[in-house]
């Protein structure tokens, strides 16, 4: 097993998970006729009490730390590694990726607000850029926070923090689904320009089970990125998913290029004893982020 091309894989993976979330201005739905405003304002009332009861269900906590199995499959071969992912909101996340039986660490990927870091610790090599300083991130509009929505299984809206209660009525809700027994979930949209945002959720708990981003450009096709949630257990007060599965679809000279990872959660917790940043050793060489992810296209 070529363990660098592994490590390759995951940090690139992980990388265009995020790919299309595109900062946009997103403007709310607009006014209904006086004729109708009774009928609409029920109907927005009810959009809005979803909306809220999927908001509610993020994480209290700040820190969030557990074991990991990730899985990646390239489309070529399918590689699982053992890991640990530490999560600090507004500052970091990290993914440690582990030798099997052994766990000595041999890669770690950082996403903070201002950059993303990989460290290949097998190879004395990191990887250290601003968003805006690569081309794929940059073309794609990559921000740290809806990133992190997708780790903590949130809802976002693109180039905000957060997402305020006044910023709850940009989001729309089809409620023929609401009201109807579907299995596959409440969809909640947002949509801008190029960008497509869509979420299931749950229609009596509010869980959000999918998030899909997809970006359509007529010079460089369609890229979608879906992330699936499963298996919710209690963490805090709260339920969360153990079981992500990303799905990464991103056109290329060939046809489509498509990316599968799945990342297994394991003993929770919320500790707080660890730092939010590292620093890589001066004895390690900096390297290039495009090499990396021309490096995974021949996987």
């Amino acid at each position: 097993m070529k363990i660098k091309n592994i490590y390759i894989g995951v940090f690139a993976t992980v990388l265009m998970a995020s790919c299309g979330t595109q900062k946009s201005v997103l403007k709310p739905s607009g006014t209904s006729s006086t004729s109708s405003a009774s009928s609409s304002a029920s109907a927005q009332q009810q959009k809005m009490q979803f909306i809220q009861r999927v908001s509610d269900g993020a994480l209290y906590q700040k820190n969030l730390v557990s074991d990991l199995s990730f899985t990646v499959n390239t489309g070529r071969k399918e590689i699982t590694v053992p890991g640990i992912l530490h999560m600090r909101k507004d500052e970091v996340i990290r993914l440690q990726l582990l030798v099997p039986i052994i766990r000595s660490e041999v890669g770690r990927i950082e996403f903070t607000k201002d950059y993303v870091l990989f460290i290949d610790r097998m190879h004395k090599q990191y990887v250290k850029a601003k968003y805006t300083d690569v081309a794929f991130l940059k073309s794609n509009g990559i921000n740290f926070y809806s990133l992190q929505a997708l780790f903590w299984n949130q809802l976002f809206i693109p180039g905000q923090q957060r997402v305020s209660e006044r910023s709850l009525a940009q989001f729309d809700v089809d409620l023929t689904s609401l009201h109807t027994a579907n299995k596959q979930g409440v969809p909640l949209t947002l949509s801008d320009g190029k960008m497509t945002y869509k979420w299931l959720a749950e229609s009596l708990t509010g869980f959000i089970r999918v998030a899909e981003a997809k970006y359509s450009s007529a010079a460089h096709g369609v890229s979608t990125l879906n992330w699936d949630y499963a298996d919710f257990k209690k963490f805090g007060s709260k339920m969360f998913p153990y079981y992500h599965k990303v799905q990464i679809k991103t056109p290329v000279a060939q046809g489509q290029k498509i990316i599968t990872a799945t990342f297994e959660l394991d003993k929770l917790s919320d500790k707080a004893d660890w730092d939010s940043f590292t620093t890589p050793s001066s004895k390690y060489e900096q390297v290039g982020v495009e090499e990396i992810l021309g490096k995974l296209m021949q996987l």
